[in-house]
């Protein structure tokens, strides 16, 4: 009696299953393992690729321009990560702490920027920094500037905080939200002030959550593409631009694909830094 019941169970499963998982495999996975076999393949005419074995592509990638490159973008990320979590943890903890009907709108304002397009927002950030934009005209008035605010590195990190910073919002409010908040009180009875029970009580409890939020706007600002390239200027290219580059005007696919993975590898090892250092932390709380 007990068979039949779980054999449906499993049918209904595989069946629910099927259609995400052969969306998945034939329009992720599929182009992903193509692009992965040309990493280790050489153009051998104008659409030609010849996947022949070879690690020179991956090789090449060792020069010190894109050496450059790669560690100028991982240094740009980490800054936009730092300035988002510096930003962004006191505005989580103003979320968690206000009125459930105050939380609603807070939150509906930090989701808003997903409601319009990446595009449009970055044009509209053009219009605010450019020369003759709102920030310089109300510099103006106070006798300073214009400012070089466009076309440099400075735009691309206040760009790249500007649309990444609800990433991390998001999963800062979510483990904050879930903190036992009688443990803060007790905190302040004791005598702690408000930024000691914020960095000895909130922040070691939250620590999983910072984790991820970290994680989930580093990934991001790492492969960024359209803001480097609208807001920044000829020294402010990241490796996604590069990548860009590769693929349409040298009509290098390999190579593209070689710096593409590279990337990839990056991810997977912030990934796995994130878990060992969540599984150690978890291991030393038994």
């Amino acid at each position: 009696m007990t068979e039949q019941p779980a054999s449906k169970a499993h049918a209904a499963f595989a069946t629910t299953f099927l259609a995400p998982a052969f969306w998945l495999i034939a329009f992720f996975l599929v182009p992903l393992g193509i692009i992965w076999a040309y990493s280790f393949g050489r153009t051998v005419g104008l659409t030609e690729i010849a996947i022949d074995g070879t690690f020179a592509n991956y090789a090449r990638i060792a020069d010190p321009v894109y050496v450059e490159v790669f560690v100028k973008s991982i240094a740009y990320a980490a800054l936009t990560t730092l300035l988002c979590l510096v930003v962004g943890f006191p505005v989580a903890l103003a979320i968690t702490f206000a009125s459930d009907r105050a939380k609603i709108w807070l939150l509906l304002l930090i989701m808003l920027p997903f409601w319009t397009n990446l595009l449009v927002r970055t044009y509209a950030l053009m219009a605010v920094l450019r020369t003759e934009g709102f920030v310089n005209d109300m510099l103006g008035w106070v006798g300073v500037g214009p400012l070089p605010l466009l076309h440099n590195n400075f735009a691309v990190v206040f760009g790249l905080v500007y649309v990444n910073l609800p990433f991390l919002v998001l999963p800062l409010y979510s483990a904050l939200d879930r903190l036992d908040r009688s443990l803060l009180e007790a905190s302040l009875d004791l005598g702690a002030g408000h930024l000691r029970t914020i960095f000895e009580i909130v922040v070691p409890l939250a620590l999983p959550g910072i984790l991820s939020g970290l994680l989930i706007t580093f990934i991001p600002a790492l492969g960024s593409y359209l803001t480097p390239d609208l807001l920044g200027g000829p020294d402010s290219q990241m490796i996604a631009n590069v990548i860009e580059r590769q693929f349409k005007r040298a009509n290098d696919w390999p190579f593209g694909a070689a710096l593409s993975f590279i990337l990839m590898y990056l991810t997977f090892i912030a990934i796995a830094v994130q878990a060992v250092v969540t599984r150690r932390r978890e291991a030393l709380a038994r």
